[in-house]
């Protein structure tokens, strides 16, 4: 594409992530995506990695980690809000390999759909309304010994060492009424362990204190197997 079809393109379509499709040519999306990128922590060298990205909405993450070297990337959305133009132009203007994958996170079938090295799921346990039927599917998609990094909201209101969860039944949070349920810290990472992560291994707060980024690493199949047999009282209790 030409600078001039690229800057006609962006105009073209609504945005969320903020994408450089060329030196200086920036589209305009409100999302603070350039910001979270420099804080996710992502391996710096992803050569021969295989990624997911879910809930991935304009690609930048799914872009990023193929700058990062990934050998493959699967970008997955079901592109409800704006719809999946804006991702296809990106992917074309970029000259990005990443393959569109059209399902909800509950959709996902690792027999299907595979395994991967990593698996970003950044800012869509807020919008699921089962979010720990959600950790689990997500989970299912990492390779034992893999990582998954989940950027969401948490409710640091709720001042407790239990894990508990708000409920927003309109649009309470945000303005934005595809939002259902947000955990404190300790859900978060008894949610994570519960889904098959064996390390829940950093917190970080952002945007304030309304955010937070985990990285949690897969269990083996044989070690969640093990856990899950296990009585319930005994098994995933974990302190942030």
């Amino acid at each position: 594409m030409t600078e001039e079809e690229i800057r006609e393109g962006i105009a073209k379509h609504q945005w969320w992530h903020q994408i450089e499709l060329l030196p200086g040519v920036m589209t305009p999306g409100k999302s603070q995506n350039q910001f979270l990128a420099k804080i996710l922590n992502l391996p710096e060298d992803m050569t021969g990695m295989e990624v997911l990205d879910i809930g991935c909405w304009d690609g930048f993450f799914s872009f990023l980690c193929e700058d990062l070297g990934a050998e493959r990337v699967v970008s997955c959305d079901i592109w409800e809000t704006y719809g999946r133009e804006a991702f296809d132009f990106a992917r074309e203007a970029l000259g990005s390999k990443a393959e569109p994958l059209h399902k909800s996170v509950m959709d996902l079938d690792p027999a299907l759909d595979g395994r991967f090295d990593l698996v970003l799921f950044l800012g869509v346990l807020y919008h699921l309304k089962d979010p720990l039927g959600g950790l689990e599917k997500m989970a299912a998609m990492v390779k034992p010994g893999g990582r998954a990094v989940i950027d969401t909201v948490v409710d640091v209101k709720t001042l407790t060492e239990r894990p508990v969860m708000a409920f927003y039944p309109g649009a309470e949070l945000n303005d934005d009424p595809t939002n259902w349920w947000v955990p404190n810290i300790p859900a978060l990472s008894s949610m994570m362990a519960v889904a098959g992560f064996s390390r829940f291994e950093s917190v970080i707060q952002v945007y304030g204190a309304d955010r937070t980024i985990a990285h949690g690493i897969k269990m083996s199949d044989k070690e969640y197997a093990r856990l899950k047999s296990l009585d319930q009282r005994a098994r995933f209790t974990w302190s942030a």
